[in-house]
């Protein structure tokens, strides 16, 4: 890892008026060889997938595992799973030095979490956030470091709007919506409760859910006013879609053959990236076949074989 001199903030981004395009944090996938192909691609700001603090401030291979960065991966948002102010401010001191911000869970909806008292039970606990936020913001020696939090919505909104201004009390720098409740998983965002919480509160405000091409941006933007707008499982199909791109195109295929190598990312990962870019344009066969190949040479044989390299497309 390197530090950075990084003096400017990520609030001077949201003082440009454009809308902002973001990473989402995901298990497993937003590493840092994925954080880099869709920054060459127009991502704005990338998320880390969600650390748990505890662990992460209990063991040394927890924090070597878990945290990989470069200097070219900024700006750089560390999500952290907690229930403990001083542990995620502690958390918050470690890696303030590598990344421009840190992002309290309050959205994941997985029982192993919740039961834990991470996630999404923490949108009913608007006192402990104002104080895990309160701590971040006082215990970090640098203020142009961000404390955000990532939501979910409640079915009676006015227990979200309430969070939010209180959240927004504490000195939290933005709030990302994911507009489902924590029950839902894929019924339709409710983009007028994002509506709802952006008009509530004067900080930048973060749409999350169902971004699947760069069109949505703007709309949701017009839907809704918000800052800036957050995608995930759009950006594992096609990590080209923040520049405009209907699919993945063969150039973002070969360029997370690249990446994955040099970072020395494991087949399992490297394969399942593949399986979700390949999804829109394989047929059945197809996908068959690709989901079946078990190590690196046969994937990129097989790449090569049914698509050709990027250098073809010119000839």
């Amino acid at each position: 890892m390197e530090t950075s001199n990084h003096n400017s903030s990520i609030m001077d981004m949201f003082e440009k008026g454009k809308v902002l395009k973001i990473c989402a944090p995901m298990v497993r996938y937003s590493k840092l060889a994925f954080r880099s192909l869709v920054r060459k691609y127009n991502c704005d700001i990338c998320f880390t997938p969600m650390i748990v603090a505890d662990d992460f401030m209990r063991s040394v291979k927890a924090r070597d595992s878990e945290f990989t960065t470069n200097a070219s991966d900024r700006p750089l948002i560390v999500q952290f799973a907690a229930h403990d102010a001083q542990t995620l401010a502690d958390s918050a001191c470690v890696v303030a030095p590598f990344s421009d911000g840190v992002d309290l869970n309050c959205g994941c909806p997985q029982r192993w979490a919740t039961s834990a008292g991470y996630g999404a039970c923490l949108i009913n606990k608007p006192e402990l956030v104002k104080d895990m936020v309160t701590h971040v913001r006082n215990q970090v020696d640098n203020p142009n470091y961000t404390a955000s939090i990532k939501i979910r919505i409640h079915k009676d909104l006015r227990q979200t709007v309430d969070l939010c201004q209180k959240a927004e009390s504490a000195g939290v720098s933005w709030i990302t919506v994911h507009g489902r409740t924590a029950e839902e998983r894929h019924q339709t965002v409710h983009y007028d409760a994002i509506k709802l919480i952006k008009d509530s509160v004067s900080i930048p405000v973060i749409a999350n859910g169902d971004i699947k091409y760069l069109r949505d941006v703007e709309s949701i933007h017009q839907l809704t006013g918000v800052d800036g707008v957050m995608a995930a499982r759009g950006l594992l199909a096609n990590p080209a879609m923040f520049s405009g791109y209907e699919d993945a195109p063969l150039e973002c295929i070969w360029d997370w053959v690249d990446m994955a190598i040099e970072q020395g990312t494991s087949f399992t990962c490297f394969h399942q990236h593949l399986i979700y870019m390949l999804e829109r344009v394989s047929s059945m066969p197809e996908k068959k076949v690709f989901n079946s190949l078990s190590s690196t040479s046969a994937v990129i044989d097989y790449l090569q074989n049914t698509y050709g390299l990027v250098r073809d497309l010119a000839t």
